[in-house]
């Protein structure tokens, strides 16, 4: 049997996005193994995937760090005898990996670091998908809406009870899910405009639920202690699948250019998403069916950068504060409405 290895060692929401590939690999031939590498933070996404037979975790800030424990993880690999090697992520530590398990079947990004080392290189278009451009790799239809693949995730039973139990014992029905959160700052709409947008949509009647991983617990509890009811938070008590399990029970998202955006084409539930200091031409925006993005670009400074900063560059924000509470309000009624 074929066995083809994937190396995907990016973060969250890149992962999601490398599923529409593996789901189409293994849509064109059923009779193979497909293997991912992945950090340990993104684990779960590929071991829930229907598409993935085994993951494998790199674990590249503990033994695999060193090229030594590199060296060691791939001699372990090589065991596997793959038959090809296709890599969406570009660092240098996965090209070097790839010449390492000496593999003669290698496809990567004509922009990878180290990419001599490429038996095929793929041309990376930036005004395309990131989905449009994982798909290329493995040479799929791309054109019209062909690439437009929602990400599939599989979950137990029991794990769709207890979100379900969670749920009940607050008696929310029927909510908004917000995700205030990111990584970078410059990504992350203020948290004073996110609470003027709850205050409207509570005006309005509308639950709320905050969501989001271990670092966004203090942001969202200050955001939940401003108000007496119908504002919850989850944030920090879910993992990944179980956060999106949460999502397919919301009316819809607002959500920063981040990974939220990409699990909530997990769930297929609209999502609205805030750039801030990037761009959607990036290739990073929400593409389901009633999905939409908010993006003041009337500024030279913007984009600053493609994945963000601590702080802004110029220290204006005019990027996210250009974006005002009733737009986005205006935006997501249109969208689950």
């Amino acid at each position: 049997m074929e066995r083809i290895l994937i190396i995907q060692t990016a973060f969250l929401g890149d992962a999601i996005l490398t599923l529409p590939m593996l789901q189409k690999l293994r849509e064109q031939k059923n009779e193979r193994s497909i293997d991912v590498i992945c950090i340990p933070s993104t684990y779960e996404v590929f071991e829930h995937s229907p598409s993935v037979d085994n993951t494998i975790v790199l674990y590249k800030r503990g033994e695999h760090k060193s090229l030594f424990g590199l060296y060691k993880f791939a001699k372990q690999l090589k065991k596997n005898n793959y038959s090809k090697i296709i890599s969406p992520h570009r660092s240098f530590r996965s090209s070097l990996l790839t010449a390492l398990l000496k593999v003669k079947d290698t496809v990567g990004f004509d922009n990878a670091s180290l990419k001599f080392i490429y038996r095929k290189t793929i041309h990376y278009k930036i005004k395309d998908h990131e989905v449009q451009r994982n798909l290329k790799l493995i040479e799929a239809e791309t054109e019209g809406e062909n690439w437009k693949i929602l990400p599939r995730i599989k979950i137990k039973e029991e794990q769709k009870n207890s979100i379900d139990s969670a749920l009940s014992e607050l008696s929310i029905k029927k909510f908004i899910a917000i995700a205030p959160g990111s990584v970078w700052q410059t990504k992350q709409y203020p948290r004073e405009l996110f609470i003027e947008v709850i205050k409207l949509l509570r005006g309005k009647g509308d639950n709320i639920v905050l969501i989001g991983g271990k670092d966004d617990e203090e942001l969202c509890g200050s955001i939940t202690s401003g108000f007496n009811s119908g504002v919850f938070s989850f944030a920090g008590k879910l993992s990944i699948v179980e956060s999106i399990e949460l999502l397919k029970r919301a009316d819809g998202l607002i959500c920063n250019d981040s990974a939220p955006t990409h699990m909530a084409m997990c769930a297929d539930i609209p999502v609205l998403t805030i750039y801030c200091s990037t761009v959607p031409e990036f290739g990073f925006y929400p593409y389901n069916t009633k999905s939409d993005w908010l993006s003041y670009s009337e500024l030279d400074c913007k984009p600053c950068g493609i994945h963000g900063y601590d702080k802004c560059p110029i220290g204006t924000f005019e990027c996210a504060h250009k974006i005002v509470p009733q737009k986005v309000i205006s935006a997501i009624e249109e969208l689950i409405n």
